[in-house]
């Protein structure tokens, strides 16, 4: 599997690995940066920890891991990746998502989630795409539905945080066949 090079004049996504991960390191220490993860990446090793876990699933074929880079700012702005792929299904997710906050609210994200869910859709021809998002996490679930991605349901109680909280999990999914409707309303002028 070639890594995916995903790029526009705002954003470009590579592959993020154990050679380009630090430039995240600042970032990742951003107190409650992933406040609704069961991840850890609040120091270099746990960053780290963390990448190797994506990096493993991009050597089995079952995430792909990005770098974010801001061209506007031009500066690294966080991670992404497309997870728990299924070749054969034709499903994948977008998650795994964390921005520093000066990019927030810049419209980066809705440049990083065009770029991925077109090659989802128009390059790997997968049939759906799906978001998964804690229950109480309503910034990012506006955020999603604002994408066209609709509330499939919530798996309640299914995901054991850091802390100890036993979170609630809202499905969401964008099918192909609403993809160019979506491509056409929410992106117009991408």
């Amino acid at each position: 599997m070639t890594a995916p090079h995903l790029e526009n004049e705002f954003v470009k996504l590579t592959l993020l690995d154990l050679s380009n991960y630090k430039h995240l390191s600042e970032i990742a220490k951003t107190k409650d940066l992933i406040y609704y993860s069961p991840s850890d990446i609040s120091t270099d090793e746990k960053l780290k920890d963390y990448v190797q876990i994506a990096v493993d699933g991009y050597y089995h074929k079952t995430t792909i891991p990005f770098i974010i880079y801001d061209k506007t700012k031009q500066a690294y702005a966080g991670s992404t990746r497309f997870g728990l792929i299924n070749w054969h299904n034709k499903v994948l997710h977008i998650g795994w998502t964390w921005i520093g906050k000066e990019f927030q609210g810049s419209g980066l994200n809705k440049h990083i989630k065009f770029l991925m869910l077109q090659y989802a859709f128009e390059n790997l021809g997968f049939d759906k795409v799906e978001f998964r998002i804690d229950e109480r996490n309503i910034r990012s679930r506006k955020a999603v539905e604002k994408l066209g991605a609709t509330l499939e349901g919530i798996l309640r109680k299914d995901t054991l945080m850091l802390d100890g909280f036993k979170r609630s999990t809202c499905c969401y999914g964008i099918l192909k066949e609403e993809w160019l409707d979506i491509k056409r309303t929410v992106f117009n002028g991408f």
